[in-house]
């Protein structure tokens, strides 16, 4: 009788650890699982050249001109049509904008602004030469700087018109993107065909891609440049070059009055 009672315990203890029924079942779940979105977001056979510890990101193949493949949080690959953002989808079907081409259209744009950007605030302080470079009229002369210019243009009123200006131009070149989200364009991102001083005419493909690279590398540049110059005057370093004043204690002395 203990024999027959051991026997049914041991194999009560087997039947527990059995795998069979359990990998079955652990099988199927699998099976049944979606596939995962990172899957289609990245090239698992390539690396990315800016950072070889990361796969490349689907989109960033190199056939945009200063692609390094510098996308660590996998924007890029984000499937998602941009049209919405200058026409309503609801208006007509359209065959939509890339995500990679509309990032394209936004760096190369940003890069242009911080370019104009940054040479404006070194001018406006006198960078440049020994007089700043500045409207005429006390109303702009008697600005003390660059940092405290935005205000006191809100202040007067005068920025009323840039905006004025900056919108209407927004506005009109958002027509081209209408163009391409509906396929009657094949434009490239940020080409407006502005060469007034004929740099590219007779220019070879490589000679073209050069100075786009050149272009695109400036802007980049800019963007941090002007946040950096931003960031100086805020705490402080209002004239060029921009150096933050320390006090004794090694800490910035900020200014917080406004």
């Amino acid at each position: 009788m203990m024999k027959l009672a051991l026997a049914a315990a041991l194999a009560g203890s087997a039947a527990a650890f059995a795998p069979a029924q359990q990998g079955s079942a652990m099988k199927t779940s699998m099976d049944a699982m979606p596939d995962r979105m990172w899957d289609k977001m990245v090239d698992k056979t390539e690396r990315s050249a800016s950072m070889p510890f990361l796969p490349r990101p689907v989109n960033l193949d190199g056939s945009y001109v200063g692609d390094v493949g510098f996308d660590p949080f996998y924007l890029s690959s984000i499937p998602k049509n941009f049209a919405g953002f200058i026409q309503p989808p609801s208006w007509e079907d359209v065959e939509g904008i890339s995500t990679l081409y509309w990032m394209r259209e936004a760096e190369l744009k940003h890069g242009r602004v911080a370019m104009l950007a940054w040479a404006g605030w070194l001018a406006a302080d006198g960078a440049f030469g020994p007089v700043p470079l500045r409207f005429p009229g006390s109303l702009y002369q008697d600005v003390p700087d660059s940092y405290h210019a935005h205000d006191i243009m809100v202040s007067q009123g005068s920025l009323g018109f840039m905006l004025f200006v900056i919108g209407f131009i927004e506005f009109c070149t958002s027509a081209v993107l209408v163009e391409v989200s509906k396929g009657e364009s094949d434009r490239e991102a940020g080409d407006f065909k502005l060469d007034p001083l004929q740099f590219l005419k007779g220019k070879s493909k490589e000679d073209v891609d050069m100075m786009k690279l050149k272009e695109l590398q400036n802007g980049r540049a800019a963007m941090m440049a002007f946040g950096g110059v931003a960031t100086q005057a805020a705490l402080g370093g209002t004239e060029f070059p921009y150096l933050v004043p320390y006090a004794e204690n090694g800490l910035p002395s900020i200014d917080f009055t406004w």
